[in-house]
């Protein structure tokens, strides 16, 4: 059995800064969030770091919805609502090639 392995699947590895204001989020929910972050592309690969970490509510996950904008899921799995963090988000982006099929796995 293989594990499969992508043969050249990166094209680059950018990290951005960006100044982000999350909204609050209500208790128990996980919402998405979308903010305008120049650069990113459709089909970018994105890990975010937030400034700094609020008591009870987390990012989730992270994803480019469109060209320049970022959305990120909190969660607040908590009884009150909570803001995360306002600041210099950390945007690790990585970037595949534009011209490597999806199907691009070797064994």
């Amino acid at each position: 059995m293989s594990n499969g392995i992508l043969n050249g699947n990166v094209a680059g590895v950018y990290l951005i800064s960006a100044s982000l204001t999350p909204s609050s989020v209500s208790a128990v929910t996980a919402p998405t969030q979308t903010f305008t972050v120049t650069g990113l592309k459709t089909g970018d690969h994105v890990d975010v770091n937030p400034p700094s970490q609020t008591a009870g509510v987390s990012v989730a996950a992270a994803r480019v919805s469109a060209a320049d904008t970022l959305a990120i899921t909190f969660v607040n799995p908590t009884a009150g609502a909570l803001t995360p963090a306002a600041g210099t988000y950390v945007i690790k982006v990585t970037r595949t090639p534009t011209n490597v099929a999806a199907t691009g796995i070797i064994d």
